[in-house]
């Protein structure tokens, strides 16, 4: 007789006998998952506009991420809340300084921007890091990886870090990074990075939304001046040389010296500056400060001169000029007419029946016809 059947008999002994013994009937076994669990869902509330913006200057760093978000986002919906709240921020603008940092692969600029970045925020400064991660050209897809690269940093309260796609655009540098840029100062934090990918003659995009230019060069590969294209060393308003540690730090002595002559070939630049360069190590921590201080040397030249705030207004009118462009693009492309006729015309240039050229002004003659 097993267990179970053994016990049941005593029980039912003991119901006859009138016995003392008083056996409770036990309970169901309950379900592993709640069955109120949706009543307890998490309903989201769709933010206004002026919700977005008291968030923002309140210093909340969720509703700024969603803000960010709306302003990176394609969705004509999205933009129209983004451009409102854009609006609402621009003047709420506080006194901040807009840093632009570039460099050769390799040169370490996400761990130099933990350092330095850690550097301004001890000094009771806010730091917003836009980091620009690069898209696939294949998928469009980013991994962006920057927060995960600067640990130290992303723990600290007054440092906020947003890594963004580049989607392609000119110099790596997403094409919303700017407006992200008025988000941030609204916000309170008085030190803007954009971290920018690569190097190239596109990083002109990146000099036209910033104060201050630093470039991150490394030594003792090769020829230092070998290859390095005029116009980034004329954009640099200061060169830091990375990795000036251990048995490099002679080497980084003799590439001060080399790219401070060749910048003494160079005219002089609007803002009646001469650019400095400088070497640091991010890991041991040397030359940081001295990076920083030229910085905001730098600031306190041009503001008094009077370039720092001529130069931003130039740089208004510049994106006036590139946000046309990037809206003409945009619609020209979403166009219905156009997707068709595209198709069309690529495969009978495929089939060379008709030049790339003609192909284009017929595209171009079929959009503007039909506004």
């Amino acid at each position: 007789m097993s267990n179970k059947k053994k016990y049941i008999g005593e029980v039912e002994e003991a119901k006859a006998d009138n016995s003392a013994l008083k056996v409770n009937q036990g309970i169901e076994q309950p379900p592993q998952v709640n069955p109120n669990f949706r009543k307890f869902k998490r309903i989201k509330k769709d933010l206004t506009v002026s919700d977005y913006v008291e968030g923002i200057v309140a210093g909340d760093v969720n509703i700024l991420s969603q803000a960010i978000t709306l302003v990176e986002s394609r969705l004509a919906k999205h933009q129209e809340i983004a451009q409102e709240i854009i609006k609402e921020c621009l003047h709420l603008d506080k006194k901040s300084i807009r840093i632009g940092i570039t460099g050769v692969p390799g040169a370490g600029k996400s761990t130099f921007i933990e350092a330095l970045g850690m550097e301004i925020v001890n000094r009771g400064h806010k730091l917003a890091v836009l980091a620009v991660d690069p898209s696939s050209e294949r998928s469009d897809g980013s991994i962006l990886g920057d927060k995960t690269r600067m640990e130290e940093l992303s723990a600290q309260k007054n440092a906020f870090i947003r890594p963004s796609p580049s989607a392609g655009s000119l110099g790596g540098v997403a094409r919303k990074t700017r407006e992200t840029i008025v988000l941030c100062e609204a916000a309170g934090y008085d030190t803007i990075f954009i971290e920018t990918v690569g190097v190239g003659q596109s990083e002109t995009a990146v000099h036209s939304m910033v104060d201050f230019f630093l470039l991150l060069m490394l030594s003792g590969a090769g020829d230092e001046l070998q290859g390095i294209k005029r116009g980034i060393m004329e954009m640099a308003d200061a060169i830091a040389i990375t990795k000036a540690d251990g048995n490099n730090v002679q080497k980084a002595k003799l590439a001060r010296v080399q790219y401070q002559n060749a910048l003494h070939l160079f005219p002089q630049t609007e803002a009646k500056w001469e650019p400095k360069v400088l070497t640091c190590s991010s890991i041991e921590k040397k030359g940081i400060s001295e990076i920083w201080e030229t910085i905001k040397e730098y600031e306190t030249h041009t503001r008094n001169n009077g370039y720092f705030e001529n130069n931003r207004l130039k740089q208004s009118k510049y994106w006036l000029f590139e946000a046309i462009n990037s809206a003409l693009k945009e619609r020209f492309y979403d166009d219905k007419l156009v997707k068709t006729e595209l198709r069309k015309l690529e495969v009978k240039i495929e089939k060379n029946e008709i030049s790339s050229f003609v192909a284009a002004t017929q595209l171009l003659d079929i959009y503007f016809k039909k506004k």
